[in-house]
């Protein structure tokens, strides 16, 4: 029998891993969305935060004990952590504890996601983990995380690196890696201009996902001696990677399902395209990230609201939606709304038509309003009549429009003064 497919043994990695999210990226491509708020708190999915991810996946892989590192406008991300992610029992061990930058070791703030997990190094101590598990904050996916532990453990490795295969034309915003028949990484490209393709398959790369398993020794070693490197940009994929690659074991992981052994689903919803594109995705009929699994449920707080309501039925004046995701608090008021997703206390009025958009929290929209393929942050109030996403260059003198055509509409370019932002 392979020791590391039994549970008994991964549930004993996972007890004795500590996990650390990095959280602390203002994620500036989402442009306006990250504005106030670091991407990692920006909501996803009608009720959730993108943060919920990896910490839903840590709760279901059984890691109880997890690190959380903020630094860029942190308050919605630490707010929202307080509330939904506190019921955890510290005398059992568990916790979700906050790490914001506070020049613990050095006198500068994160320089970076080494750096990050560095300034941190006497916490870790502390906790005395065997493993540790470093992960992205700002990826939406579905991840058992042990599996990936205990092929770190069976493989002897000092480093694994998990990976999925991306299009070669978008393997240029990843770190980029080729490995040997035993699954050992030979090379490793932060954001190359060339990537390097994967053998056999021409049109893909395999890239990084910025998750990590370390044995934790190991890790201690590599951030202090990269700590003594003046010319580091105190990065793992620009510096600590590169660097152990031929010297220790670094293995890969492919991140796969486990019973068809396809690629399993994983987000970079890094741009305001992507991050419509992926929130749209969820209106399917059978999507590929099923938040209706009630085997890997997704946590989050939520907030007490009714539920939606969609009210009038008169010829020329129905409230209905169709194809569209309606979270609670929701008033649909003798308008339409098709293909989108709403989160939660939207309102939508008498004769307004919203289309093929993703409308965040608290948002009003007028009446005889048309809003299409947008993306309207938290807290807007969309004023009657005004038309969204028809007109491209009337758009672009007011918000902001990108590359394919998609939207973004934040209160302050509708003269709306935000002075608390969730």
């Amino acid at each position: 029998m392979n020791l590391a497919s039994t549970p008994r043994f991964v549930s004993l990695l996972t007890r004795d891993t500590l996990a650390l999210i990095l959280a602390g990226g203002r994620g500036s491509r989402l442009k306006h969305l990250t504005m106030w708020r670091a991407k990692p708190a920006v909501p996803f999915g009608g009720k959730f935060r993108i943060i919920d991810f990896p910490l839903s996946n840590c709760i279901n892989s059984g890691i109880r004990r997890v690190g959380v590192l903020s630094q860029y406008k942190a308050h919605s991300l630490i707010q929202h952590i307080q509330k939904g992610w506190s019921f955890l029992r510290g005398e059992f061990g568990e916790f979700v504890e906050l790490l914001p930058a506070q020049q613990r070791i050095t006198s500068s703030w994160y320089a970076g996601t080494a750096d990050a997990v560095y300034q941190n190094i006497d916490i870790i101590r502390g906790h005395d983990p065997s493993y540790v598990l470093i992960l992205a904050g700002d990826h939406v996916y579905k991840m058992d995380y042990g599996p990936m532990i205990a092929h770190h453990v069976d493989r002897g490795a000092d480093l694994t690196v998990g990976c999925i295969e991306v299009p070669l034309e978008r393997a240029r915003a990843f770190g980029v890696m080729t490995v040997d028949d035993e699954g050992r990484v030979a090379r490793f490209t932060e954001k190359p201009a060339h990537p390097e393709p994967v053998p056999g398959k021409a049109d893909v790369a395999l890239a990084s996902m910025g998750i990590y398993v370390f044995n934790t020794v190991f890790l201690y070693e590599q951030l202090i001696k990269d700590a003594d490197l003046p010319d580091s940009t105190r990065d793992f994929g620009k510096d600590i990677l590169p660097s152990v690659i031929n010297r220790y074991r670094v293995m890969a992981y492919p991140f796969r399902d486990v019973q068809s052994g396809r690629q399993s689903y994983w987000r970079d919803v890094g741009t305001v395209d992507a991050y419509w594109e992926a929130n749209l995705e969820l209106i399917g009929v059978t999507p590929e990230l099923n938040l209706y699994d009630e085997h890997w449920p997704i946590w989050t707080y939520q907030e007490q609201l009714p539920p939606a309501k969609f009210v009038f039925d008169d010829d020329n004046r129905r409230g209905m939606a169709v194809d569209t995701m309606v979270s609670g608090g929701c008033l649909i008021s003798g308008s339409t709304v098709r293909h989108s997703l709403l989160f939660s206390n939207v309102q939508v009025h008498s004769h307004a038509l919203v289309q093929d958009s993703v409308v965040l929290p608290d948002v009003d929209i007028g009446r005889h309003a048309r809003v299409c393929r947008a993306v309207i942050d938290r807290g807007c109030r969309i004023p009657e009549g005004m038309v969204i996403g028809e007109d491209p260059e009337e758009d672009g003198k007011r918000f902001y429009t990108t590359e394919h055509g998609v939207t973004l509409v934040i209160p302050e370019m509708l003269g709306q003064v935000r002075h608390y932002v969730r």
